[in-house]
């Protein structure tokens, strides 16, 4: 499992235009979603003071990418147009790339020659290790780790940094943005986005909040109802069915609390990290935890630290996909569209909940039970 210099795959005109299409957020030449730029008079506060000392981090940006190459024109556009807004001089970019058939390490190889010293990078392409092969949570923590890994080896430069990660999504430079001023806003310890699949199909195809299998509400249930014996995601369009109080803040479009979240995007403090020595992990089988995945752990470890303060971001909607992005950007609506009037009435999160007392279990969607959500770390 070694980090090499990957072979090239894709001629020569194709990788210029991926990086110019990342670079230059008005090229035409590729697909890739159209976004409004972002609002000074939101997140101006953000931008990091330039009289602070050379070398201070104060936002970390990490990333997994695999096969990928169609979505790079808007992913790492609108984080390269992110780091603009917020200072390349203490914005850093971490990138983990696991050996993509398709070439995306060789765009990543480009663009890093590219960014020479215009803002801190640490890109390892060509990583030799299959997340689809065994169990893949611990495959999957050890590719979050590493992407995470210059947190640790330089404590001095990230003590206040804020970490963004972002998934293999379609998305603006606003909603990185938003993330970061959720969480500074809020005083949370960790904002998510909301993620969405399908949907754009037909009448009757409706968009689906993707990553129920990781996210958890306050009370401890998972975010639509799947009945164990059937299966079904029949009910999968009532978010937050049995807990009135967070689906009126999402309906509201207004940050609600919850216990564990990733869902395509994230922002926390590095904190986490540094202080506390968090890691992505795997559950603990020898124990006998509950089997989950690796950021579903990494919110219940900060509970148990402590850092419970963990809130998503509906404002913020993300797939999978450039095509299926304009898909729910156009039905969820665009990050600005819900806060371009400023902070709304109840905007903050007036008060935060104690964890719940039991957690619900999936293994798989007709393997349900309900355990302590502490279960194994007293």
């Amino acid at each position: 499992m070694i980090s090499t210099e990957p072979a090239t795959i894709l001629p020569p005109e194709t990788i210029f235009a991926h990086v110019q299409a990342i670079l230059h957020p008005d090229d035409q030449g590729l697909p890739r979603l159209e976004c409004p730029p972002p609002a000074l008079s939101r997140y101006g506060y953000l931008r990091v003071n330039h009289t602070l000392p050379a070398g201070d981090v104060h936002y970390f940006l990490a990333l997994n990418l695999r096969n990928c190459l169609p979505l790079l024109p808007t992913l790492l556009g609108s984080i390269i147009e992110a780091i603009r807004f917020l200072g390349p001089k203490h914005c850093s970019l971490s990138i983990v790339e696991g050996n993509s058939p398709d070439g995306t390490a060789d765009v990543l190889s480009a663009l890093r020659k590219e960014l020479g010293d215009w803002t801190t990078t640490n890109f390892v392409l060509s990583y030799d290790l299959n997340p689809l092969e065994g169990d893949r949570f611990p495959r999957l923590a050890q590719l979050r780790n590493l992407a995470l890994a210059p947190v640790k080896e330089h404590p001095d430069r990230h003590s206040n940094a804020t970490v963004v990660f972002i998934n293999d999504v379609a998305l603006c430079s606003e909603d990185i943005l938003e993330l970061v001023h959720q969480k500074a806003f809020q005083e949370a310890d960790m904002t998510c986005a909301f993620d969405w699949i399908g949907g754009g199909n037909g009448n009757d195809d409706q968009p689906v909040f993707y990553d129920v299998y990781i996210a958890r509400g306050i009370n401890g249930d998972i975010f639509f109802n799947i009945p164990p014996d059937t299966t079904s995601w029949q009910f999968a369009q009532t978010l937050f069915w049995n807990d009135k109080g967070s689906q009126a803040r999402v309906l509201s479009h207004q940050p609600t609390q919850v216990f564990a979240c990733w869902n395509g995007a994230v922002a926390f403090t590095a904190a986490l990290v540094l202080e506390n020595n968090l890691t992505f992990r795997a559950a603990n089988t020898e124990k006998g935890e509950c089997h989950q995945g690796e950021p579903q752990l990494f919110c219940k470890d900060m509970w148990y630290h402590g850092f419970g303060r963990i809130a998503m971001v509906p404002s913020i909607n993300l797939e999978y996909t450039v095509e299926k992005g304009k898909y729910i950007k156009g039905l969820k609506g665009f990050a600005s569209q819900w806060t371009s009037t400023g902070h709304s009435d109840g905007e903050k999160i007036s008060s935060w909940s104690p964890p719940p007392d039991h957690v619900k279990c999936m293994r798989t969607f007709d393997q349900q039970s309900w355990r302590p959500w502490n279960e194994t770390l007293v």
